[in-house]
C-alpha cells in the first residue's frame, strides 16, 4: 500500500514538473495513462496543473488541459482561480484562452478579495487588463452586474483596480480604466488611509504619468481623505515635489477631458487620438510654467505635436481663426467649419464637466452656432509631398482656402477669444501578496 502511494505521488510530482516546463508529450502521456491527475493539487497551496500553466504562460499544455474537461474556474488554497495567475504574471495568451473557455471575471480571492481585475490593475499588465474588460462586455457579467459596476469593482478593503493602479504607478492601466468608466474620484475604506482617492494615491507614490491622467480625466484636488488631507498634502508628506507642486491649489487648474466630447454620436478615432494629444501637450506646457525656477524638472512630452513638422511649410490662410497659431487639424461636421486641435479642446473644456448633471449639453461650432455631431481630422497635404511624384499624396488634404475665409468671414463668438492661452496652460502590504511563495517550484517566474 505505501509503494503505491510513493508511485501515485511520483507521477503527481512528474506532471506539475512537465506542465511548469512546457513539456507537452510527457503531459499527454501521463493523463493518458492516469486520467485522475488532472484533479491532483500540490500538497500545500493547492494549485492544480491548470494554475502552474497559468502561472508560467504554458499556453500549449493550458490548452490541452482545457480540452481535457479541467474546470477552468478551479481555486487554489487562497482561492484564485488560474484566470487570476494569468493575469498576475501577465501571460496574455493564457488569459485570452481562459476567457475563451468560459473563465468567470467575478470570482474573489481570500486574501484580499480581489478578482482578476484587480490583479491585471496591481502588477501593470495592460493587455491583460484590456482583455478581461473587453470579455467583461460580452460575458453574463454585463447582464448581471453591469460593466460600469464591474469596473469599479472593490476588493476586501474597499480598493476598486484604479485605486491599485494609480498606487503602483501604472499609468497605462490608469488611461484603460479612465477610458472604460472608471470613477476618477471614488474613495476607498480601509486600503491605505481610509477616504483616498486615486489622485492620494497616485501622490503617495509619486507618479507623474498617473497624476496627469487622472488630473486630466477631473480628479478633484480638494477632495480630502478622512485624516483631512488633500493630495497636495500627500506629496509633500512622501517628499514628491513635482508632484506637489503639480497639485499644489495655487497652481493653475489643468485642462480637463470634456465630457460634452463624449456624448458626440460618432467621434472619429484619429480626432479622438489628436485630441488626448492636445490635451496632453497643453498639460505639459501648464506643468513647465508652474515647475520653472524649481529643482524639479519635466522630461520632453513622449509624443511630439503632430503638426509640428509642417508648421513652417504652411501659408497662412491655413491657420486657426481662433488663435491663428496652430493649423486646422479637427473639421466639425456637419457644418464643415475647421479649427486647430487645441481650440477644439479649449471649446469644450471651457467650462469643468458638471458631475451632478446627467446630460450634458453638446458642444457647438463656434462659427456658426450649430451642435457638433462629429469631429474628424483634416489630411494635412505638404509640398514635399506634391514635389515627390507631382500629385498630391493620398494621406494628406490641403484645407482650401475658401474654407478659410468663410471661417473668417462668419466670425467667432466673443466667448471664444481667449482660446489662444491654450498653449499657456511593490508590493503588497500585509503577510500575503496573492502571490504563489511557499510552494513555488512549479513557478517560474514572479509576477512583474
Amino acid at each position: 500500500m505505501g509503494q503505491g502511494l510513493s508511485c501515485r505521488g511520483s507521477h503527481e510530482h512528474g506532471l506539475f514538473r512537465a506542465v511548469q516546463h512546457g513539456h507537452l508529450q510527457t503531459v499527454v502521456a501521463l493523463l493518458q495513462t492516469h486520467p485522475s491527475l488532472i484533479h491532483r493539487t500540490t500538497v500545500y497551496d493547492h494549485h492544480s496543473p491548470l494554475h502552474i500553466a497559468a502561472a508560467n504562460g504554458q499556453i500549449q499544455v493550458l490548452s490541452r488541459l482545457l480540452d481535457g474537461s479541467a474546470n477552468p474556474d478551479v481555486l487554489n488554497r487562497q482561492k484564485q482561480t488560474p484566470l487570476m495567475l494569468a493575469a498576475m504574471h501577465g501571460k496574455i495568451d493564457c488569459v485570452e484562452k481562459l476567457l475563451e473557455a468560459g473563465a468567470n471575471v467575478l470570482m474573489f480571492d481570500v486574501c484580499h478579495g480581489r478578482t482578476c481585475l484587480h490583479y491585471a490593475a496591481y502588477y501593470g499588465h495592460s493587455s491583460c487588463l484590456k482583455a478581461i474588460l473587453s470579455a467583461a462586455q460580452t460575458s453574463p457579467v454585463a447582464a448581471s452586474w453591469g460593466f460600469s459596476r464591474f469596473v469599479n469593482i472593490r476588493d476586501g478593503r474597499g480598493a476598486t483596480p484604479l485605486h491599485l493602479a494609480a498606487r503602483q504607478r501604472r499609468s497605462e492601466c490608469v488611461h484603460t480604466l479612465l477610458c472604460s468608466g472608471a470613477l476618477v474620484s471614488a474613495s476607498t475604506s480601509r486600503y491605505g488611509c481610509p477616504g483616498s482617492t486615486p489622485l492620494h494615491l497616485a501622490a503617495k507614490g509619486g507618479s507623474l504619468d498617473c497624476i496627469r491622467e487622472l488630473l486630466a480625466w477631473g480628479a478633484d484636488r480638494l477632495q480630502r481623505d478622512a485624516s483631512g488631507r488633500i493630495p497636495y498634502v500627500v506629496a509633500l508628506k512622501h517628499k514628491h515635489g513635482a508632484c506637489a507642486a503639480l497639485l499644489n491649489l495655487s497652481s493653475a487648474q489643468p485642462l480637463v477631458w470634456p465630457s460634452s466630447l463624449k456624448i458626440i454620436s460618432e467621434l472619429n478615432p484619429e480626432a479622438k487620438t489628436l485630441l488626448e494629444q492636445a490635451l496632453m501637450d497643453a498639460n505639459r506646457e501648464r506643468e513647465k510654467n508652474i515647475l520653472k525656477g524649481s529643482p524639479h524638472s519635466l522630461p520632453s512630452p513622449s509624443h511630439p505635436h503632430l503638426i509640428d513638422d509642417n508648421i513652417s511649410e504652411v501659408s497662412e490662410t491655413e491657420l486657426c481663426c481662433i488663435c491663428f497659431e496652430q493649423v486646422c487639424t479637427i473639421e466639425v461636421q456637419d457644418c464643415g467649419h475647421q479649427m486647430c486641435a487645441q481650440c477644439t479642446l479649449t471649446l469644450c473644456c471651457h467650462n469643468r464637466p458638471n458631475t451632478s448633471t446627467s446630460q450634458p449639453t453638446p458642444p457647438v461650432c463656434p462659427f456658426c452656432r450649430s451642435a457638433i455631431s462629429k469631429l474628424t481630422v483634416i489630411k494635412i497635404e505638404t509640398q514635399e509631398d506634391i514635389d515627390q511624384d507631382g500629385t498630391p499624396d493620398t494621406t494628406y488634404f490641403k484645407p482650401s482656402k475658401s474654407r478659410k475665409y468663410r471661417n473668417m468671414n462668419e466670425g467667432c463668438s466673443s466667448s471664444f477669444k481667449g482660446m489662444s492661452n491654450v498653449n499657456s496652460y511593490g508590493k503588497m502590504n500585509g503577510r500575503s501578496s496573492g502571490m504563489i511563495a511557499s510552494e513555488n517550484e512549479w513557478i517560474d517566474d514572479k509576477p512583474q
